[in-house]
């Protein structure tokens, strides 16, 4: 999930899309996330995969009272935001230099992920930070 005005990318472990299907996982933990910052999540924008048109996904977000949105098929300009954070993962993280396996790739990802998040300068958020556009965020992170 991603707040239009701060594009942090969440911190836990990326799983599966069937995890959000089999338990709303993560959008139960990305809308406790907000509301400790005092931010309500209203509506979630996906794109059309199958994880997102099941019964389960509908009902945790009726259960969390989150309007579920849909990007336009064979849009993907639509879900930019998203698809920007793709292209870094697997440019600056994922196939940035050559892993010995796939162990050391995942040990690289907290060390990449706190960069991007808290020193890496965006262009869309004016050389800003995400970090620094987060409200609430001063004192989580050292």
């Amino acid at each position: 999930m991603i707040h239009r005005n701060a594009p942090m990318a969440p911190t836990g472990r990326l799983r599966p899309a069937r995890c959000v299907v089999e338990d709303g996982w993560p959008l139960r933990r990305a809308a406790e996330r907000f509301q400790v910052s005092h931010t309500t999540v209203e509506r979630v924008l996906t794109d059309n995969a199958w994880a997102y048109s099941k019964n389960t996904w509908r009902q945790t977000c009726r259960d969390l009272g989150i309007s579920p949105r849909w990007t336009r098929p064979w849009r993907p300009q639509t879900n930019g935001k998203v698809e920007r954070f793709h292209r870094a993962l697997l440019d600056e993280w994922a196939y940035q230099q050559p892993y010995t396996s796939e162990s050391e790739r995942q040990a690289a990802f907290p060390d990449w992920l706190d960069w991007y998040n808290y020193h890496r300068p965006h262009t869309g958020i004016s050389g800003h930070t995400p970090a620094s556009r987060v409200a609430n965020l001063s004192g989580q992170h050292t």
